[in-house]
């Protein structure tokens, strides 16, 4: 009888713990986490330059939801760029289109419904995009229009790149501004100031080149010549970005015609997932964000806040960290009807343009999350104390609880996974006619990894001879 009694008890303990997993379940901890393994075929096609169908699985990966309502942004992103590597440069243009114009509305919409909430996940709102990711789709649908013949539309692109630059800093100014409002009012009531971080970057090298070229081919000598001396400032100015040689660029040969080559290799930059805890301690009134060093195992302060707590407990969180895979191509050979006539040079590091941008929008997410993380930490802790009833009863329905938080709490990270993370130029003075011209691709022991030819390419003294090559190796 005392067996079927505590037989009793164990399976009552049980079904509790079981019920509270679903009510923490059906809170919503399913669309807290990012859903990023559908690009894993996407990634393939790509590297195996088969564009074509990598359009066509995301199309598919649409259709079949794995973009959700909130995530629309990635999915215009993804598709015009698919579309852009596979040479449908209207529907690429289309896509970026639109992807442009809901960004703006997409991130004030993003800040408002944050700063109503604390307790919201950002993995619940909808994705506004990266800073980077915006750059580069006006600069990638600048050379849809090129491709396409309409210098006006690659104008208007470039000049829209520039403009978010140069606004960057009053972007976060006012987004602090209005989560500053927010959390003094919040429902959870806990309130922290959110000073951004200064934007270091505001001048982009590839746009001032895609311009200078533009200015050139129109006659503008004068505008093009203002365009590479800006150029030259993105690299003296801003060391932290462009920490390698400058390339060699003209726009204009004195008794031929320049031939211009632009090539995107790598693999996007993303967001892989930070593990933190966070832990407060109420005699000091002090709450520390810890970490694990990978190498050592050994627990090391991430940051620490002074902070009025009421009790003293730790909580397991995540942020995202942006990371750049690298990229196995380490040089680029122009040939021309067989016969070598140089290298392309790096213009561009979106890897470092990438973590340089999102430094700004961290911490944002850094604020939000701790803020986050001490409310729930707090009613966790508290949770846990009512149900420690002792017993396997008690320790199950504490590790639900636990488990139940660790799903609600997963780091937003979503991106586009198809940009590039490098970007060559090459400038090369040659006599008008028609080339065959070849890319060839090297790894760093010298084999080449892929052999790109443009048969019959016109070059002549008047346009912007452009050539548009990728390998997201």
């Amino acid at each position: 009888m005392v067996g079927e009694k505590s037989h009793n008890r164990i399976l009552s303990a049980f079904v509790s713990t079981v019920f509270l997993i679903f009510l923490l379940l059906v809170a919503g901890c399913g669309s807290m986490a990012t859903r990023n393994k559908f690009y894993q075929p996407i990634t393939a096609e790509l590297h195996r330059d088969n564009f074509q169908s990598a359009v066509e699985k995301i199309e598919a990966a649409k259709a079949d939801g794995k973009y959700g309502e909130k995530d629309h942004l990635i999915y215009y992103i993804d598709a015009g760029l698919a579309y852009y590597y596979a040479g449908n440069y209207d529907s690429s243009r289309i896509l970026l289109l639109t992807a442009h114009d809901a960004a703006d509305e997409l991130f004030t919409k993003s800040i408002s419904r944050a700063a109503t909430s604390v307790l919201l996940n950002d993995n619940a709102l909808e994705y506004a995009g990266e800073d980077y990711e915006l750059l580069y789709l006006n600069l990638i649908n600048a050379m849809n229009f090129l491709s396409m013949g309409d210098f006006d539309g690659a104008f208007v692109e470039v000049r829209r790149a520039n403009h978010k630059l140069e606004m960057l800093e009053n972007k976060y100014a006012e987004a602090a501004a209005q989560m500053n409002r927010g959390s003094r009012e919040d429902t959870a009531a806990v309130s922290l100031e959110y000073e951004p971080e200064k934007t270091r970057f505001n001048n982009d090298a590839f746009a001032r080149w895609l311009s200078m070229h533009m200015y050139a081919a129109d006659g503008k000598f004068d505008d093009a010549e203002i365009d590479r001396t800006w150029l030259n400032r993105a690299f003296k100015e801003q060391p932290h970005i462009y920490d390698f040689d400058q390339p060699d660029v003209k726009y204009r040969s004195s008794d031929g015609a320049v031939l211009s080559v632009v090539a995107l290799t790598g693999e996007s930059p993303r967001k892989e997932a930070l593990s933190l805890r966070l832990r407060t301690d109420k005699d000091l009134d002090l709450v520390q964000i810890l970490y694990t060093d990978s190498e050592n195992e050994e627990e090391t302060e991430y940051g620490h806040l002074p902070l009025p707590v009421s009790e003293d407990f730790y909580f397991k969180f995540a942020m995202p960290k942006m990371v750049t895979p690298p990229s196995i191509v380490s040089r680029i050979r122009i040939s021309v009807d067989g016969e070598s006539i140089g290298d392309l040079h790096l213009i561009d590091d979106i890897g470092k343009i990438a973590e340089d941008t999102f430094r700004a929008r961290k911490s944002l997410i850094y604020i939000r999350t701790i803020m986050r993380a001490l409310f729930k930490g707090l009613a966790t802790h508290k949770l846990k104390k009512k149900a420690d009833t002792g017993g396997l009863g008690g320790w199950l329905k504490k590790a639900a609880i636990d488990i139940g938080t660790d799903l609600t709490e997963n780091a937003d990270l979503r991106s586009s996974r198809l940009l590039p993370s490098r970007v060559y130029v090459g400038d090369f003075e040659i006599e008008p006619g028609q080339y065959n011209i070849t890319v060839d691709y090297f790894d760093s022991t010298g084999q080449i990894i892929k052999s790109e030819i443009l048969p019959d390419f016109p070059v002549n003294n008047s346009n912007f001879n452009l050539v548009q090559t990728v390998s997201l190796n």
